[in-house]
């Protein structure tokens, strides 16, 4: 339950960015069950997983390309540098810097698990074989932003930070929703303190988006509907 709470309210507000027709004038709960449902989609177990709803009867073994959208990055409401233990400013280009570098990360991980073996192609253009893939990162949390400039302190930390994976696949031609997912994830930490800067959280990033890009390489192989057990 602690874990669903954390990722609503910037889970549903990246949800309402995909799909503007959903309100969040609601209970985060309600306002995020109305937003993975409004359109007919249904509520099913995937592991690994925290949220997933799919259309019953919903296949993806008629897809063997891939389009990935563009990923965009919002950081959690709450988040500031000076009082995760970086002792620094963050400069609004920096903060750009970090976002547009975390949608980078996530977009090629996706790319590079869904291209293995040749068995997708990651494409442009629709078509009737084509699954379009449409992720947000939302509540983006990073405990100790490194941004290289000379003379900043070092710093310590168990975890590198975390983020909330909001994806959609539809249909690329006819852009009916095949299914969404919601999931939080925080970096592996040591349980001990270590040192954290950018090349960590390059790493740890990378980690977080990849693990998400092999799940939906295993729907895809499975070729199975994904809203049947």
């Amino acid at each position: 339950m602690k874990k669903l709470t954390l990722i609503l309210s910037g889970a549903t507000l990246a949800l309402a960015a995909l799909m503007p027709t959903v309100t969040v004038a609601q209970s985060p709960r309600a306002a995020l069950e109305e937003a993975m449902s409004y359109d007919g989609l249904q509520k099913i177990k995937v592991k690994g997983i925290d949220l997933a709803y799919t259309r019953p009867g919903a296949s993806l073994a008629g897809y063997n390309k891939i389009i990935i959208d563009p990923v965009e990055v919002s950081f959690r409401k709450d988040w500031d540098p000076s009082r995760t233990g970086s002792r620094m400013k963050v400069t609004a280009k920096e903060r750009e810097d970090i976002r547009s570098g975390v949608a980078r990360i996530v977009q090629e991980e996706f790319a590079k698990e869904l291209g293995k073996g040749g068995a997708y192609q990651v494409v442009t253009e629709a078509g009737p074989d084509v699954l379009r893939l449409r992720a947000n990162i939302a509540d983006l949390y990073v405990n100790a932003p490194d941004t290289l400039t000379p003379g900043r302190t070092q710093t310590y930390t168990i975890s590198a930070g975390e983020m909330t994976l909001v994806a959609e696949l539809v249909d690329s031609e006819s852009g009916q929703a095949i299914a969404r997912v919601v999931d939080r994830r925080e970096s592996q930490g040591t349980g001990m303190m270590t040192l954290t800067n950018s090349v960590v959280n390059r790493q740890e990033a990378s980690q977080i988006a990849s693990s998400w890009a092999r799940i939906l390489r295993k729907r895809l192989d499975a070729a199975h509907g994904i809203g049947r057990k």
